[in-house]
């Protein structure tokens, strides 16, 4: 009996599964309808292409401010149940700069959870820098971690079909279907019954290499540009630089000259990846694996957690609109959208 469906299985989806199944919900009840399942690749199947690590790149509100603090301080449950760190799962020190001091909101929150946290002093800053801190990160083998949970949720009993939607009503698959929720990401802006306008994709473009003198990660923000280094866990070596974050960019392609930009800037930044390689400390010795671009599924007004009556005890959860920091943010998203799902007052 289906009483939960779940449309998407991204990363959203996955952690909105696992939030039920915390709630004592039977898995034989939960449901995930997908076009593109773990394993696919599609440049509208985001999940796949992600950094996937635990950064202080998110907005200092409230609410995404908990949904970090409640993702970091539980994925280490998660971590164990799927098997350990070769899950795809592991933990890096990263070392985060801003070119701008981010707000006391922000700071006091990422200084009160995150592990062996420390203050970088001022005379360490690379020049145009602000603030830094390091921590120990989560870090994310992105499609390898997403086959695993899938794994993890099948084997507890819960249910995948491959199926595209055309229309939110098509997941309500029978009379015993109660709550569906809405995980699609950037399909949301073309569902029909949501067709979400606010919703865009930020393109990113990263450059894939082999790295295996590298084990930690090192991030930089600036007011319209992003430079990080992230080693990807149990994956031979593969360390990912980047990158771009192009507002309402829907390409898929990759550019040459964006690799050139990407690697002069991550090795500016981290001088390292050429000191310290192996196989030579030029730009072109260098062994680049892979070249790709993602979308992020992003949305004016932020993130879209909303309960919704469709018909006579029927509902609607939307839980969509991460970005880039759905891997980081998403468990605590599950948490609030399956809090509102099972409310029994619908105002809750």
């Amino acid at each position: 009996m289906t009483k939960y469906v779940i449309v998407g299985s991204g990363i959203i989806g996955l952690y909105t599964a696992y939030n039920l199944l915390l709630r004592g919900v039977s898995p034989r009840e939960i449901t995930i309808v997908a076009e593109h399942l773990p394993g696919d690749e599609s440049i509208n199947y985001t999940s796949p292409y992600a950094g996937g690590n635990f950064s202080c790149i998110t907005d200092d509100d409230p609410k995404t401010l908990f949904y970090d603090k409640h993702t970091y301080t539980n994925l280490s449950r998660l971590q164990k149940e799927l098997g350990g760190a070769p899950c795809g799962l592991d933990r890096y020190i990263s070392t985060e700069y801003w070119d701008t001091k981010p707000s006391k909101e922000k700071i006091e929150s990422l200084a009160s959870y995150l592990q062996e946290y420390e203050i970088i002093d001022q005379m360490n800053l690379p020049m145009g820098v602000a603030y830094g801190i390091k921590f120990r990160s989560w870090n994310f083998n992105c499609p390898k971690f997403l086959l695993n949970f899938q794994k993890y949720l099948q084997e507890k009993g819960i249910r995948f079909i491959k199926r595209k939607l055309t229309h939110i009503t098509q997941a309500y698959l029978t009379s015993s279907t109660k709550t569906v929720f809405n995980c699609t990401g950037i399909g949301a802006h073309k569902l029909g019954g949501v067709n979400d306008t606010n919703v865009y994709p930020t393109r990113g473009q990263v450059v894939v290499i082999k790295a295996p003198h590298i084990v930690e990660n090192v991030m930089r923000w600036g007011e319209d540009y992003a430079t990080y280094i992230i080693k990807r866990p149990y994956s031979k070596d593969q360390l990912i630089l980047g990158g771009y974050m192009q507002k309402d960019n829907w390409t898929a392609d990759t550019y040459k000259h964006e690799t050139e930009d990407i690697l002069k800037r991550t090795t500016e930044l981290f001088p390292k990846i050429l000191a310290d390689n192996p196989y030579g400390n030029d730009l072109k010795d260098l062994e680049i694996l892979r070249v790709v671009s993602g979308l992020r599924p992003s949305r004016y007004g932020g993130v879209r957690i909303e309960k919704s009556l469709v018909e006579h005890n029927k509902y609607l959860v939307h839980n969509y609109g991460a970005s880039g920091y759905g891997y980081q943010a998403g468990l605590g998203m599950g948490y609030e959208a399956v809090r509102l799902a099972l409310a029994r007052d619908n105002n809750l």
